[in-house]
């Protein structure tokens, strides 16, 4: 058992009552009516912090603190364990009668809770970390592990060039962790918008926009720190060597539409101080010269040498155009949630970017996207992946060192179930940015449609530690290939969240359905297909199939025979 920190666990030793179950947390198990279960080190400590605060909603950054002090660990783990916890205590989080979700808070224990003082009983042997007495334990695929870790994962070079035919050696492979702790780290947090939701967009778009700054800086680690803070500033601390520098980045942005007000710090983390912070109050068509002033402004306050080259690449914007960046952002925000309407939507801010600015690339890149999708969501035909291809290709002619340009290539191929040219096409990705997240997850992705979901774990593990608090999608393609490897209770666990995320995901609420009837909760399985249906009211299984991308045959005919019983 992990060494626990003490304070957090001041009320132990005492027994516990928590409904109708009697709680023994040195014994790692609870009890009722003759019925024992041997819950794992984490749940009993969950259960018992929660029994020190019961009836309070306590926060999920609150908890990973608790549950693993000086341990970094993505928000999933503690979502998984509280799913454990949940089945031990027969408790579920639709109707839940002792551990209760509170929406972008956190938890809160709602059953009555007693306590009495007795005599600690010797600790039985470990021997039983999962949820059963004989059952054996849950492989755990917990987003997890040091920052040293996460460095290791984001330095990366490249094997050979594969064959067309071979996507089965591993596209990636990391060097030595002491490389990763000799750079000075600049973690970026999201910059905070107060206002409306154009401010936000605005917001999202800067904060993307310097991180991809600071990647062109060579001997520059930048984390993209999109986690809860606290987490993310822990990660900094832990990322590179003291003697290096490690500095954290934030700002708020205001803007009336015509003006806009960005407010930006930077803090040295060894120092524990305030190292840097400036005030610009410009007009909104200056927009991107506040983005090269800024830029400038942060490398000037780091140890490090910036080249001519660099420079000159720090001075190259996809678009000088303001009106056509917004209709880009609005672009961004509307593909990602998958549903048709707001696709077209996406298409249609694309192409008023791209009139407004004809040699804008990132535009191009976005365009070939809702074409892709929209072949494989079933919207539109073969025509549809042609268009993609097309714009996709423009896009890197256009700008052959933007890593979005071969990442979009990477996904039109997949569509295409041409696998290894869609890996190689990452693998150029993530030379030009070895921190991409995405890269790793859509190679993680592509492994599971090859037949080697395994494989696809891993690199969708690198994903999540380079950006914790993933979107949708992320979720989405842990969870399948855990599906096809038996391990339904986690695959369950992240196919939640990622409907959670984006409830309309309806490839996530078709495995969630399918993971359900292998659980045997086949009422929950038909309640996911009728969901199906009302987000998308014309879905059909066998057309879905038909444009999957899935070239493992035997995977293949499972999932056809697994929708089956669905009626879709």
């Amino acid at each position: 058992m992990n060494t626990r920190d003490e304070s957090v666990f001041d009320a132990q030793p005492a027994a516990l009552r928590v409904g109708e179950w009697d709680v023994a947390p040195e014994l790692n198990q609870i009890s009722r009516a003759g019925e024992c279960v041997r819950l794992e080190p984490k749940a009993i400590e969950l259960l018992a912090f929660l029994a020190q605060r019961a009836g309070e909603v306590v926060s999920r950054e609150e908890l990973l603190t608790a549950l693993w002090p000086g341990v970094i660990v993505g928000d999933n783990a503690l979502t998984q364990v509280v799913a454990k916890l949940r089945k031990a205590l027969g408790d579920t989080a639709r109707k839940p009668t002792y551990i209760e979700a509170i929406s972008k808070r956190g938890y809160r224990l709602i059953s009555e809770v007693e306590r009495q003082a007795r005599a600690v009983q010797q600790r039985a042997p470990d021997e039983a970390h999962g949820l059963g007495g004989s059952r054996p334990p849950l492989r755990r695929w917990v987003v997890a592990g040091s920052l040293a870790a996460l460095a290791v994962a984001a330095t990366v070079w490249f094997a050979q060039r594969p064959a067309d035919d071979d996507v089965s050696s591993p596209p990636v492979r990391p060097p030595s962790a002491p490389q990763a702790t000799r750079l000075p780290m600049v973690i970026v947090r999201p910059i905070e918008a107060i206002g409306e939701d154009s401010e936000k967009l605005i917001a999202r778009g800067l904060t993307s926009d310097l991180v991809s700054d600071l990647l062109k800086v060579s001997g520059l680690w930048v984390v993209s720190g999109d986690g809860p803070a606290g987490a993310t500033l822990r990660e900094g601390e832990k990322l590179s060597s003291p003697g290096a520098g490690r500095y954290a980045l934030s700002g708020t942005l205001q803007s009336d539409g015509t003006a806009l007000r960005l407010h930006v710090r930077l803090v040295d983390v060894d120092a524990g101080r305030e190292l840097w912070s400036q005030r610009f109050e410009r007009e909104v068509r200056e927009l991107f010269a506040v983005q090269d002033e800024l830029a400038r402004s942060i490398l000037e306050q780091l140890p490090i040498k910036v080249s001519q080259a660099e420079t000159a690449s720090l001075a190259r914007r996809y678009t000088r155009n303001v009106a056509a960046y917004e209709h880009f952002l609005h672009g961004q925000a509307a593909v990602l949630a998958r549903r048709r309407e707001q696709n077209d939507l996406a298409r249609k801010r694309y192409w008023q970017a791209i009139e407004l600015d004809p040699a804008f690339s990132r535009a191009y890149a976005g365009l070939a996207m809702t074409y892709a999708l929209a072949y494989q969501l079933g919207w539109d035909g073969e025509a549809a992946l042609s268009r993609a291809v097309e714009f996709a290709a423009t896009a890197e002619q256009m700008s052959p060192d933007m890593p979005d340009a071969h990442w979009v290539l990477g996904f039109v191929e997949t569509q295409r179930r041409r696998h290894a040219d869609a890996i190689r096409h990452l693998q150029r990705a993530l030379r030009l940015n070895p921190s991409y997240a995405d890269a790793y997850a859509l190679m993680g992705g592509i492994k599971t449609y090859t037949g080697q979901p395994a494989e696809g774990v891993s690199l969708l593990r690198t994903a999540l530690r380079l950006n914790p608090d993933a979107g949708s999608l992320y979720f989405l393609l842990l969870g399948r290939a855990l599906y096809f490897l038996g391990d339904y209770e986690q695959a369950r666990v992240n196919l939640e969240q990622a409907l959670a995320r984006n409830a309309d995901n309806v490839e996530a609420r078709v495995y969630l359905a399918l993971v359900l009837g292998q659980l045997g909760d086949h009422e929950g399985a038909a309640w996911q297909a009728d969901e199906i249906r009302v987000v998308e009211p014309n879905f059909s299984a066998s057309r879905w199939l038909a444009t999957y991308p899935m070239t493992d045959k035997q995977q293949k005919e499972r999932l056809a025979q697994a929708l089956l019983p669905l009626g879709l």
